[in-house]
């Protein structure tokens, strides 16, 4: 077991846990503690109490001292200086033209920093502003940014229920509140009624939120389908949760309804999704009605043809298999394919010789169509011919067109070939390549010109390692040119534009 105290620092927030010591403490004395922020000033708000070890956070910090007069003294000035340094710094957040609202200045017991707070709608960049407060006090400047609800803490105020704030008396910390509460409460949802001086829901929803959520576990809700003990039914209007009643509109028969206030444990309730509903019911007895009207207006069945008789389910089944067999053997025109080839010899028998001649020409011209060749120039003479010698014909056709084939298969791979066997000497030729040029100037002074003669020349040396050929290749460019420089009496006019003469090129190789 530890001994603890807890302090506070400032009437409203945390209470802080430190070790007492051999220190004789009681609640409402003043000490001088030392915490994250420095040394502090703090009022007793719990009495030296022992607590198990495992609900303590180490590590715990003792009390340096009791507070004196002097420290007493010291804290009051504390007080005058903040309010001085608020409107300081009232003043440079106007002059820096920043859009926060100041609330409060506070001053740590030793003046080693003074905080400020504020809010804002967003971030706001306030170096500038922190580097004139420090010139100001000569100390360290910590600004802080802050909700509405701190906002309501640290200022204070009065509730709609005409007591002090509880945030800025007795409550530590802000609990989450939500609007299911105040249904849970049976409270009404004006904004105005249910929010606070904050603009927020009000703290104290959270207090009885756990107790109306246990009574309301056995309470039906409004609308639900109720049984009174009498054995009369009806709907429920209100609900009294603390008193755990219900108002019920009760069904007193021949259209007449009355409002009576029962227990919660002496009704029965069905819930709301489960209610009958009387059109419903009206609706199911009806049905046989509607479908007798809707089978008067269909038409009459299709009577039996004479010698017909009824089959059971089995037999009628195992006769239809070969039906939907013989189906699928027709065509789209219903005959049956599986007779076909049987009807064609009679039918060719029958037919004119005319007839069999043209459609053996087209299926002869289907084959061209396939082959995506054109037509022979002999088959319109040799249509009328017999049949063994058409189909001579045309193995002879194929025959030739297979010899084609082949020829052009040898023709392509002997192409490939010599491009492979090119590209294998390219791959082992070595070639250099040598130019020279050389310019000439001839003056004539007497005409006032001068002749300008340029010649390249370009020697190329192809040599395959393999056959050891070598193979030269030379060329030669010459160009003249005239060109006027204007003295001498006999000053012609500029030449034509030079031309260039023919190149000559030699060829010379030894193997």
């Amino acid at each position: 077991m530890v001994k603890i105290i807890g302090v506070k620092f400032r009437n409203v927030g945390k209470v802080y846990y430190f070790d007492p010591g051999d220190l004789d403490i009681h609640y409402n004395d003043h000490v001088i503690v030392e915490t994250a922020r420095g040394i502090e000033y703090g009022t007793v708000m719990m009495m030296p109490t022992e607590v198990p070890d495992e609900k303590i956070t180490a590590p715990l910090k003792p009390v340096i001292r009791m507070a004196d007069a002097k420290d007493d003294e010291r804290e009051k000035t504390n007080r005058e200086k903040e309010k001085n340094a608020y409107k300081i710094c009232k003043q440079k957040i106007r002059e820096h033209g920043l859009e926060m609202k100041l609330i409060a200045a506070e001053y740590t017991f030793d003046n080693s920093k003074v905080l400020f707070y504020f809010t804002a709608d967003g971030r706001i960049d306030f170096r500038e502003l922190v580097k004139d407060l420090a010139s100001v006090f000569r100390t360290r400047i910590e600004l802080r940014q802050i909700g509405v609800r701190d906002e309501t803490k640290l200022l204070g105020g009065y509730g709609i229920c005409g007591r002090p704030l509880c945030c800025h008396t007795w409550l530590t910390d802000f609990a989450p509140v939500s609007i299911k509460m105040a249904k849970d409460q049976n409270l009404s949802l004006n904004p105005a009624k249910i929010s606070g001086t904050c603009g927020r829901l009000m703290c104290c929803l959270k207090n009885e939120a756990e107790t109306y959520a246990y009574l309301n576990k056995g309470m039906p809700s409004r609308g639900d389908y109720v049984t009174t003990p009498d054995g009369k039914h009806g709907d429920v209007q209100s609900v009294n949760i603390l008193r755990q009643t219900v108002k019920v509109v009760v069904d007193m028969g021949n259209d007449e309804k009355e409002l009576q206030e029962y227990d919660v444990k002496d009704i029965t309730f069905i819930p709301k999704s489960k209610k009958p509903k009387p059109e419903q019911n009206q609706k199911n007895e009806n049905k046989p009605e509607r479908r007798e009207k809707k089978n008067a207006g269909r038409k009459p069945a299709r009577e039996e043809k004479p010698g017909t008789e009824e089959k059971s389910g089995e037999a009628a089944g195992e006769e239809g298999k070969p039906q939907r067999r013989e189906k699928k053997r027709r065509g789209a025109g219903g005959r049956d394919l599986a007779e076909r080839p049987a009807e064609r010899p009679a039918e060719k028998a029958a037919e004119p010789a005319g007839q069999a001649v043209s459609e053996e020409n087209a299926e002869r011209r289907r084959r061209r169509k396939r082959r995506g060749k054109g037509h022979r120039a002999g088959e319109a003479e040799n249509a009328d011919t017999e049949p063994q010698t058409r189909s001579s014909a045309d193995s002879s056709m194929e025959r030739g067109e297979n010899a084609r084939a082949r020829r052009n298969a040898q023709d392509g791979a002997s192409v490939h070939e010599e491009r492979r066997t090119q590209n294998a000497e390219n791959q082992n030729t070595s070639t250099s390549v040598t130019s020279s040029s050389k310019t000439e100037v001839v003056k004539d002074t007497a005409h006032g010109t001068e002749k300008v003669t340029a010649s390249t020349k370009t020697e190329v040396i192809r040599e395959n390692e393999d056959t050891g050929t070598k193979v030269t290749v030379t060329s030669e460019k010459t160009v003249t040119a005239t060109l006027v420089t204007g003295s001498g009496a006999g000053s012609k006019p500029a030449a034509a534009p030079a031309k260039a003469l023919p190149d000559h090129e030699t060829h010379d190789g030894d193997s």
